[in-house]
């Protein structure tokens, strides 16, 4: 069974910084895009970034470029968000997805996709 179970949201300070991960199971890990969404409280899903597994390109969205950045670790199945300068603005539920693709400018995830669970950011003093 395809399982994506992410980890590491918390609260944290405006300003501060935060690291999420995303442990992939059930699948080829590196024969798929997959990337990081987030979705607030009355607001709609954001995707933030993704990594396509064919080009090796990681494409951001406007609102966290230069902020967050997405790494993966093959070895151990693993995908990462590294949130650097967070804002309130930041919080939200964030989940991983696979089949996600940059539809300029926007970066959405196909209805193919697996979702894990989220993990839940608060950025607040």
């Amino acid at each position: 069974q395809v399982q994506l179970v992410e980890s590491g949201g918390g609260l944290v300070q405006p300003g501060g910084s935060l690291r999420l991960s995303c442990a992939a199971s059930g699948f080829t890990f590196d024969a798929y895009a997959i990337g990081w969404f987030r979705q607030a409280p009355g607001k709609e899903r954001e995707g933030l970034a993704c990594f396509s597994s064919s080009t090796k390109i990681t494409y951001y969205a406007d609102s966290v470029k230069g902020r967050f950045t997405i790494s993966r670790d093959n070895a151990k199945n693993t995908l990462y968000l590294q949130m650097n300068s967070l804002e309130p603005e930041d919080t939200a539920a964030y989940y991983c997805a696979t089949q996600c693709r940059y539809r300029s400018p926007t970066i959405v995830a196909l209805t193919s996709g697996y979702w894990g669970q989220g993990t839940q950011v608060t950025v607040s003093s």
